[in-house]
């Protein structure tokens, strides 16, 4: 019978100078409450104003409530040990940390390209778009996402707990990511490596596929639109939402699927880093900069606000 053997993990974090250690704490600590802060404004936006109440800033506060519990799911501890002289979690802990980074990096992924369809629906069929994207099936489309994420996590977790886990603690990263959990096992992990390959293919090759056909269509719809604010709205709208794939399935594929090199266990803590903490806190600061409408909410709540 297969037997689990370490009871805690350390995490080693980023080997700096302990002086450096502090403003790295200082800047990721700020990142963090950015991130909170900033798709926190954006759901409240969505949820007190009713212009917002349409599919695509549906979508947009599902994406928000990932980001959020995304960044959530790794930062405070690694904030926590930056401050710490024992760097250690519990390996339930790790186990849990390991399932909601990738539940919540899938679901981001899939909200993604359901956004990216509700874009291409709103501009390459406007006349059928209350019909195609009803709010039944907006519903049906945001809850696949979040179960089909949460099923593929534990598929992970599940083929991770049959291996007997007998050493060495440390584990080189300032989080419990797969694949530094799979260096924790005393066996053979081919069928994890496997297996997670093949739904880095899955979540990531295939939807980014979805999401550049989607908006190959947009474009060419985009170009043949003749009034010149409907062509700049358009693009607008689209190209934040290319902005916020692009580094997101940009980071990822770089992260699960590039080849090793010799400095890859570093290279993959700043992609890490990048792919929880920076991509979450850039998304709400790009849909709002270059988004009239949600400046327009911000505005309208902020008067409502000076008014009582």
């Amino acid at each position: 019978m297969n037997q689990t053997w370490i009871t805690e993990v350390i995490l080693l974090g980023f080997q700096v100078d302990p002086s450096l250690e502090m403003l790295l704490f200082g800047l990721f600590l700020l990142f963090y409450c950015l991130t909170l802060m900033g798709n926190g404004i954006i759901l409240g936006l969505i949820c007190l104003d009713a212009r917002l109440h349409t599919p695509m800033y549906f979508f947009l506060s599902h994406l928000a409530i990932v980001d959020m519990s995304y960044a959530s799911s790794t930062a405070p501890k690694m904030l926590t040990n930056m401050v710490m002289h024992q760097k250690s979690i519990s390996f339930a802990s790790c186990i849990l940390q390991t399932f909601l980074y990738l539940a919540f990096a899938v679901t981001e992924c899939l909200i993604l390209v359901v956004m990216s369809y509700d874009r291409f629906v709103a501009i390459c069929h406007p006349l059928k778009y209350t019909l195609i994207m009803s709010w039944r099936v907006c519903s049906i489309l945001a809850a696949t996402c979040w179960v089909f994420s949460f099923l593929l996590a534990s598929l992970h977790i599940t083929l991770i707990l049959r291996l007997p886990f007998c050493g060495p603690q440390k584990v080189n990263h300032f989080f419990c990511q797969i694949m530094s959990v799979f260096r924790l096992a005393c066996a053979d992990t081919r069928l994890n490596q496997v297996v997670l390959f093949a739904g880095s293919v899955m979540v990531l090759l295939g939807p980014l596929c979805l999401v550049l056909v989607s908006y190959t269509r947009i474009l060419v719809a985009i170009l043949g639109i003749h009034s010149g604010e409907g062509r700049r709205k358009a693009f607008s709208t689209c190209s934040s939402h290319l902005c916020v794939v692009g580094l997101f399935f940009g980071c990822a594929i770089a992260m699960y699927m590039a080849p090793k090199s010799k400095h890859s266990q570093e290279q993959r803590k700043i992609l890490s880093l990048f792919y929880s903490l920076f991509n979450p806190m850039l998304n709400p600061l790009i849909y709002s900069l270059r988004n009239t409408e949600v400046k327009g909410a911000l505005r309208r709540v902020l008067w409502k606000q000076r008014s009582l």
